[in-house]
C-alpha cells in the first residue's frame, strides 16, 4: 500500500512538471508572438534608402538565361 501511494505522488510530480512547463512554454510563445505582431517589416524605408531590385532597362533576357542566372546567385 505504500509503495502505490509513493507512485502516486512520484505520478502526480511528473504532472505536476509537465504540465508546467507546457504552460511556460505557452506563455513563452504568446508572448513572442505578441512582440512581432506589431512590427511593420513591410512599410516605407527611412532615411536614404535605394531600391535595389527591379527590370533592367535595355537588358531583356531570355527566361532561361534568367533561371540560369537566378540558380548561379543561389536566390
Amino acid at each position: 500500500m505504500k509503495e502505490w501511494f509513493k507512485l502516486f505522488i512520484k505520478s502526480i510530480q511528473v504532472f505536476l512538471l509537465f504540465t508546467g512547463c507546457t504552460v511556460l512554454f505557452y506563455f513563452g510563445i504568446m508572448w513572442v508572438n505578441e512582440e512581432y505582431q506589431n512590427y511593420h517589416r513591410y512599410d516605407e524605408p527611412q532615411g536614404s534608402a535605394l531600391k535595389v531590385s527591379g527590370p533592367v532597362e535595355g537588358e531583356s533576357l531570355p527566361w532561361l538565361d534568367r533561371l540560369f542566372l537566378f540558380y548561379l546567385n543561389g536566390e
